[in-house]
């Protein structure tokens, strides 16, 4: 299991080892030397401060690397909230169980109704959502609604409380496409704070999803941390030394990385770390560069500028459209268990891509970013 590697690590050493990054070794990422150096190593450098500087390389390295391994080809996505109900207290999000909401579970008919608005915007490949609520969303009710949802979609992932191995084996017969899990920070002391009750408190427990996951035989894991809870470039190493794992161990299956960012939503948690959008640009980058083959994935938490600003340089997913509440395309009243930064419909950020091409031009990063 992934938690006996994670173990052989210090928390403060891996802050330490990328602060004490100096230019010259950022620099040999770019030169004939770079198959001296281990994916780790190159990741560990290319997230530093002293990497910063080298954003424009990066770029560019990152921007051949996707021209090479994808073209100039974006998977847009959606995700369909089934429910908000849920027994964990998190502090940092809208659904806690402490948070005073309405809650609710979309029927089968509710279901329906939000396919078919789904569907007339043109997708083919849909993200289910819940809370975790192990009596209201339990694994037959997600099993159900695979079956239901899944002869109207191509691909259907889930992004759902963690379960046991026969569990995600069951849903993989059911037509599972992705399971998405996040370790939200993978601080250990800190971890407990975030989460004082409920299952998801047991930190082991969901590290160790994804090797359930892979030993389930499912055809891809999206793994992520929430960016702002700890420091978002050492919390970004452990998530890369937890894709390498991966990658090495569950070699049948694909993998992909998602990049969210703390959003406004119920309750007054207030980030402990922030990264700026160039920050966040050098972490897909450094992504992009040392796992080539990977999917990156981002949401509508950015803004609009961003997300058109980045599209030669790693990402190839997006979510489109979204709406973060259980019916929330029949125009639900649930709470959202986030805010959505980018309202724009589907069908124009669809247009925005096939219009842009994929051209690049080599801007003043300081005008386009924050």
């Amino acid at each position: 299991m992934f938690s006996d590697k994670l173990n052989t690590f210090q928390w403060e050493e891996v802050l330490t080892s990328i602060t004490r990054v100096r230019e010259h070794e950022v620099q040999t990422i770019f030169n004939s030397s770079i198959g001296k150096i281990s994916v780790l190593e190159k990741f560990l450098t290319l997230i530093s401060p002293a990497a910063f500087p080298f954003l424009n390389e990066m770029l560019q390295l990152s921007q051949r690397i996707t021209q090479e391994r994808f073209g100039k080809n974006m998977q847009l996505y959606i995700p369909m909230y089934l429910s908000n109900e849920c027994q964990n207290i998190c502090t940092y999000c809208g659904f806690s169980y402490t948070n005073h909401i309405p809650r609710k579970t979309l029927t089968d008919q509710e279901i329906l109704q939000e396919i078919e608005i789904i569907k007339s915007y043109g997708y083919d490949n849909i993200l289910l959502v819940t809370g975790e609520h192990n009596k209201y969303v339990g694994i037959d009710y997600l099993v159900h609604a695979v079956e239901l949802i899944r002869p109207h979609f191509s691909q259907v992932s889930i992004e759902v409380q963690p379960l046991e191995q026969h569990e995600y084996e069951r849903l993989n017969e059911a037509g599972v496409f992705s399971v998405l899990v996040y370790q939200e920070t993978y601080h250990r002391e800190t971890y407990k704070e975030y989460h004082p009750k409920g299952k998801k408190s047991n930190f082991d427990y969901r590290l160790e999803t994804p090797d359930r996951i892979g030993k389930s035989g499912i055809h891809k894991i999206g793994i992520g941390v929430l960016l702002g809870l700890e420091d978002w470039r050492v919390d970004s190493y452990f998530n890369a030394v937890h894709l390498d794992y991966l990658q090495r161990t569950y070699w049948q299956s694909k993998y992909s990385v998602s990049f969210p960012r703390i959003r406004p939503h119920e309750g007054e948690f207030q980030p402990k770390s922030t990264l700026t959008e160039k920050e966040l640009l050098q972490l897909i980058c450094a992504y992009r560069i040392c796992f080539p083959d990977v999917e990156l994935s981002l949401s509508t938490r950015e803004r609009p500028a961003f997300r058109d600003a980045i599209l030669p340089f790693g990402i190839t997913s997006m979510s489109a459209g979204s709406k973060t509440e259980p019916g929330g395309y029949s125009d639900s009243h649930a709470l959202k268990q986030f805010e959505t930064n980018d309202e724009r419909t589907p069908q124009e950020i669809a247009q925005m891509i096939r219009s842009k091409n994929y051209e690049v031009v080599w801007k003043d990063w300081d005008e386009v970013l924050i």
